[in-house]
């Protein structure tokens, strides 16, 4: 048995071999904990977690939804469970687009979060900047690149130069979920449940709307009920996705050579 799993056993009386592992954790270990009063919640681990509650609760108090924060305990989070059936219908997607607009709406004096966060072993300096392409270029792409092989650092170092030419220079502030894709993204009976796992930090908009659209074909519908964009968003979009695929590539390996390569190329980079 893993040490999460006696730490949950411990503090919440449910027995090791009673606890279950929830699928869809790719970068730690996550568990359902379903208790003798019928109560279930989810257990996750880690030195973030305390950053990663105060995120939940800010989503919350935008009016989005997200699992209601139970308990913290030196590592240790306890989450409401939200039921997740999986069924995207055209109601899910366009209720995703409102509760993202209301999301984005919300703005910050700044570039960046009170505090860094991490996902898995990629560090996010979210120190912040009055500057978008330099916030965007040093603290997301260059940093993410930076343990990367010599010819992908190459390419990022003399794209980062070019990012005042291509990126606006004071978007709105957004508040940003900051790792939206459908897997963090909980759906049941027809409509939107939760979000979940954000990596939230105050940035441009398009940023959110760029990684849906990486793994992802948002219908009709998400776009009416998300509203309008910014002119000239579609020749941003390689550029903000290119962040997300750079993660996949530091943390699944080399499966995403052809993804940070494609985009690369879209860019001109």
């Amino acid at each position: 048995m893993s040490a999460l799993r006696r730490r949950v056993s411990a503090l919440t009386g449910v027995a090791e071999d009673r606890l279950e592992r929830l699928s869809g954790g790719d970068l730690s270990e996550v568990l359902l904990v379903r208790r003798p009063d019928g109560r279930t919640s989810v257990a996750k681990g880690g030195a973030a977690v305390g950053a990663e509650a105060a995120m939940l609760r800010s989503l919350a108090g935008g009016g989005v939804p997200a699992p209601a924060v139970e308990a913290e305990h030196e590592g240790l989070l306890l989450l409401e469970y939200v039921a997740n059936d999986r069924v995207f219908t055209v109601r899910a997607w366009a209720e995703l687009g409102t509760v993202l607009r209301r999301l984005h709406a919300r703005t910050g004096e700044h570039y960046g979060w009170p505090v860094d966060y991490r996902i898995g072993t990629v560090e996010l300096d979210n120190r912040a900047s009055e500057d978008w392409p330099a916030f965007f270029g040093r603290q997301r792409l260059l940093s993410t690149a930076a343990v990367l092989d010599r010819p992908w650092r190459e390419r990022i170092e003399r794209l980062a130069v070019r990012l005042p030419e291509l990126l606006p220079a004071r978007p709105r502030a957004a508040h940003l979920h900051g790792d939206l894709w459908t897997g963090n993204v909980l759906v049941r009976d027809g409509g939107l449940a939760a979000l979940i796992d954000p990596a939230c930090y105050h940035g441009d908009a398009e940023v959110d709307l760029a990684m849906l659209t990486l793994f992802d074909a948002p219908p009709a519908d998400f776009w009416h009920a998300y509203g309008l964009l910014e002119p000239g968003w579609e020749e941003r979009r390689p550029l903000y996705q290119l962040f997300p695929a750079l993660l996949h590539l530091r943390l699944f390996g080399a499966g995403y050579a052809g993804l940070v390569d494609r985009l690369l190329g879209a860019i001109g980079a």
